[in-house]
């Protein structure tokens, strides 16, 4: 039997902690595994260390050379992920359960460098545009800026993904440049002790930008102050106390909360026991139960079905969780490990006894399963248990009392509207599913259910083929909910990077904007030279250098020949009668020809550093062009980004958006536009992979 490991908190740039302290157990056979240690942190010295050294190491690196970092971490935590699979054995999860944590908290730092790399900026300044105007004169503008707020992140996580809840608030976290001291739940804290020293040795993070707390968190709440965030997972209790910290609430510190919530599955009325969205339905509520053992804030403890199918349903999922195999995870045919703790099991029991004063017992029920595996007899396992609330709207802790396991709850609803109503009565939650084969359906019931409810899951035989299921956070989405789930957000993409951003309204003249900014803004200065903008690399173009274009009159050839060439033959292009009872009053050109045209104007035709145009954005028609008119175009360097990438030939190149104001013989404004193009760099450019 292997010595049980001192567990050692990562302060100030340094591993402390000798003396043992409270024995952690594993959760397959109740083996001590590690030790939280003795010696009180200095969190005066990690706030301190997190401000000047976290921030000094951020900062000195901008969005795009973030995402780059957090890139090269995700495959270094990738090519080491076995031994997160190793440490995690204690925690009772199977493979495929550790897989989410692990794995699927590296996944959450790829998809974080993807869109750091693809949507930020090359700075530390985030344009909230567009910019607008304030003044009839053009000369008084303002807009929004988003940047780091130079504090620092505290996290608090739960016992439930010990990888992944890290991970996924440290993403958006260092792309913001806010270095994070983490504070994971201590019963499962030994595996993400052991994911902080895999990143303390790669060596890829800046000095400060990641500190781990093992064991409680002391003083460090009352050290924070307005420019700092909070973030917790985990209990709704606890998340309403830490709310209220009188410190958090006197610096007006921003706190997330992402609680424990009852979140619900509705089996919709137009489903019947021999449509495959049935089968779906009892397959997801199984699933939810079983997968990490129950323990996940997204689970569904609440499974409403119509009345008249209420005991089909039972039957069906007591057939499917009587297949379960409970027992230590390393052997074969396994399906379901251990609670986390023994604690955990504990409190589970106590629920489950509270819940069955009022409700049946279809299956399951405590912790007398007979889990298969030498030792197992003491651990913390808990059978898969489903009761039946026959009276739901009379039994008030089917919708109040969480038991944060395999378990859930079958509860039956004569019309859509009562389940609806019924979901309502959990306060909020995080996630809900709806299966149903009938789109009218879902367009009646999902607005209603989306006012208490974080994310929406609706789940037919289409969706199925790739659906991730009820329970799995995305990135790219919203992963939080209103009420009793903690009313916070987290991951969504961008939005959780701009969440941990400060924003500032900014007002002045356009060129102080397009400075601030580090973006062209209409009516700013521009820069013209006698070399063509389309002519220079990427290093050499200058934000601001724009081109004005010789003019063009638009003919009633042209518009045949558009015509003949796109098929585009409508009205207004060609039925002189018809367009003169228009509100134009006469023929018009193809919004799509003026596009082109001014393409023709400005565009530098022989080869060039400019390498393809792969996308156009905020595209407005702003005034017709009729036969007779004359147009240019003005072409301005509007934004450049590095990508740090090169392309198959090994030529560096960025992205480059230019802005195209193309007016008539007027100067008013008929198009707007913003074009997107690679640009190469100069050549020997740095390969980045």
């Amino acid at each position: 039997m292997s010595t049980p490991m001192n567990l050692q908190s990562f302060i100030a740039g340094r591993w402390i902690g000798a003396e043992p302290a409270a024995a952690l157990r594993s959760a397959i056979d109740g083996r001590v595994v590690a030790h939280t240690h003795a010696e009180a942190i200095d969190f005066a010295e990690a706030v301190d260390f997190a401000r000047v050294a976290g921030l000094r190491g951020l900062l000195a690196l901008d969005f795009q050379q973030r995402a780059q970092r957090l890139k090269a971490l995700a495959k270094y935590l990738l090519e080491h992920k076995e031994a997160l699979y190793a440490a995690s054995v204690p925690t009772g999860a199977t493979r495929s359960d550790a897989w989410i944590d692990i794995e699927g908290g590296i996944g959450t730092l790829f998809a974080y460098a993807s869109l750091g790399a693809g949507e930020l900026p090359s700075g530390n300044v985030l344009h909230e545009g567009p910019a607008m105007p304030l003044g009839k004169g053009g000369g008084f503008a303002g807009t929004h800026i988003l940047v780091p707020r130079r504090g620092l992140a505290v996290h608090i996580n739960a016992f439930n993904f010990p990888v992944w809840g890290l991970l996924e608030k440290f993403a958006p976290s260092f792309l913001a440049g806010l270095p994070c001291i983490g504070k994971p739940a201590t019963a499962t804290s030994y595996l993400t002790e052991a994911l902080v020293r895999l990143i303390d040795a790669s060596g890829l993070l800046p000095a400060g930008s990641l500190q781990l707390v093992i064991g409680g968190t002391g003083d460090l709440l009352d050290r924070l102050d307005g420019r700092d965030v909070v973030t917790f997972t985990g209990s709704a209790d606890t998340a309403a106390k830490l709310r209220v910290h009188p410190n958090l609430v006197r610096q007006s510190v921003p706190f997330n909360a992402e609680a424990d919530s009852l979140n619900g599955a509705v089996l919709a009325d137009d489903v019947t026991p021999d449509d495959e969205e049935f089968e779906l339905f009892v397959r997801e509520v199984a699933r939810e139960m079983t997968v990490k053992a129950g323990q996940k804030c997204t689970a569904i403890r609440r499974a409403l079905v119509p009345r008249r199918h209420l005991d089909a349903v039972a039957e069906r999922l007591r057939a499917r969780l009587g297949r379960i195999v409970v027992g230590d995870p390393a052997l074969e045919g396994v399906k379901m490990g251990p609670l986390a703790s023994h604690a955990q099991q504990a409190d589970v029991a106590e629920r489950v006894a509270r819940l069955r004063e009022h409700a049946e017992l279809v299956c399951g029920g405590g912790t007398d399963v007979m889990p298969v595996g030498a030792g197992t007899e003491h651990g913390a396992f808990f059978a898969p248990t489903l009761l039946l609330s026959r009276d739901p709207w009379r039994d008030a802790a089917v919708h109040d009392l969480e038991a944060f396991g395999p378990v859930s709850t079958l509860m039956p609803f004569d019309s859509m509207d009562e389940a609806v109503e019924l979901l309502a009565r959990g306060r909020g939650s995080l996630v809900a599913s709806l299966v149903t084969r009938s789109p009218k359906v879902a367009a009646q019931v999902v607005p209603a259910m989306a006012a208490l409810h974080g994310r929406l899951h609706v789940l037919d035989r289409v969706s199925a083929k790739e659906s991730t299921g009820h329970g799995s956070p995305l990135p790219p989405l919203k992963h939080g909910g209103p009420g009793r789930a903690g009313g916070g957000e987290e991951l969504g993409g961008l939005r959780a990077v701009r969440h941990l951003l400060q924003r500032a309204a900014v007002q002045g003249s356009p060129t102080m904007l397009a400075a601030i900014t580090g973006e062209h803004v209409r009516g700013a200065d521009v820069i013209e030279t006698e070399v063509h903008p389309f002519r220079r690399h990427f290093e050499d173009l200058r934000v601001g250098e724009s081109l004005l274009t010789h003019r063009r009159t638009v003919t009633e050839a042209d518009i045949v020949a558009f015509g003949g060439i796109s098929g585009d033959f409508f009205y207004m292009h060609f039925d002189e009668v018809a367009a003169r009872e228009t509100q134009f009053g006469q023929r018009i050109a193809h919004g799509y020809f003026v596009l082109s045209a001014a393409a023709g104007l400005f565009v530098s035709p022989a080869p060039g550093p400019v390498l393809a145009n792969y996308g156009l954005d905020t595209l407005r028609f702003v005034k017709p062009v009729a036969i007779g008119d004359t147009i240019r175009a003005r072409l301005t360097c509007k934004r450049r980004i590095d990508r740090n990438r090169v392309d198959p030939s090994g030529v560096g190149q960025g992205v480059v958006a230019w802005d195209v104001e193309v007016t008539n013989q007027h100067g008013e404004l008929v198009a707007s536009y913003d074009i997107l193009t690679l640009v190469a760099k100069r050549g020997d450019a740095e390969r980045v992979d």
